[in-house]
């Protein structure tokens, strides 16, 4: 009888340290799958941005809010950044490494860009020639910088929704 109480004894303490310890939980990691992937102060595209995180960058989830999840980058920074700049892949851009077939050809890095590489664009004017492209390459070349756009929001009255966009 006291051997079986002793037993049940050791179980139940061993439970609770179980519990009290918690299992180790590995870091939510997430690479970025754009080429340039904007983390931002607020869930929302209309946010400041805080930090830019290029193409293959490891960051740690620590949180997620709708289509938006807070991250932590090196140096203490947190912010936003949106699903879509995110893969659960470990993107590796190293030659040689282990796991280098998940890395990225150059086509899929012009797309992550959300370009055409040369040889598509090539590609695509030799069947289209009768399109004029001085337009687009024009367009092509206009930027906006964060700061013209966040004062272009704040002269508009624009500001994102409570609790972010979706």
């Amino acid at each position: 009888m006291i051997r079986l109480e002793g037993i049940i004894f050791v179980v139940i303490c061993s439970f609770f340290c179980f519990v009290i310890s918690g299992p180790a939980q590995a870091a939510n990691t997430m690479s970025v799958q754009i080429k340039e992937g904007q983390v931002r102060s607020t869930p929302s595209f209309l946010g400041t941005i805080v930090a830019k995180l290029a193409y293959g960058d490891s960051v740690e989830i620590i949180q997620d809010q709708g289509a938006w999840k807070k991250v932590a980058l090196r140096g203490g920074v947190q912010g936003w950044i949106h699903t879509s700049a995110l893969s659960e892949k470990s993107i590796i851009l190293k030659a040689g490494a282990k796991n280098v077939q998940t890395s990225a050809t150059g086509s899929e890095i012009a797309l992550a860009g959300k370009g055409f590489s040369e040889q598509v664009e090539k590609q695509y004017k030799s069947l289209n020639r009768n399109i004029n492209y001085a337009w687009i390459d024009r367009m092509e070349k206009f930027q906006v910088s964060p700061e013209q756009m966040q004062a272009f929001l704040k002269q508009g009255g624009v500001a994102p929704a409570k609790g972010g966009a979706q």
